[in-house]
């Protein structure tokens, strides 16, 4: 996986860095899109819809960027058991 990032938004993507739209709409998996998308809500991190995006604020604390971190950590370490 990669994470395309740009100021306070961090996009993951399951597949090496896309060259152009084609390829990144090719790479997209929409069950394992959708699997990190529940697994995130129902441990009170929010993805943005169609895309998997996260977004922090300054008004964002050191806790809530660890629970997004233990929470992405977590699906990873469940996906690859």
């Amino acid at each position: 996986w990669n994470v395309q990032q740009l100021g306070a938004r961090a996009e993951y993507w399951f597949c090496p860095p896309p060259g152009d739209g084609a390829t990144a709409a090719a790479a997209v998996d929409h069950q394992l899109d959708a699997f990190m998308h529940l697994w995130a809500i129902n441990r009170g991190v929010l993805l943005t819809p169609f895309h998997n995006m996260a977004l922090m604020s300054p008004h964002h604390t050191l806790a809530d960027v660890q629970l997004h971190d233990r929470v992405f950590h977590d699906a990873v370490e469940h996906l690859t058991r």
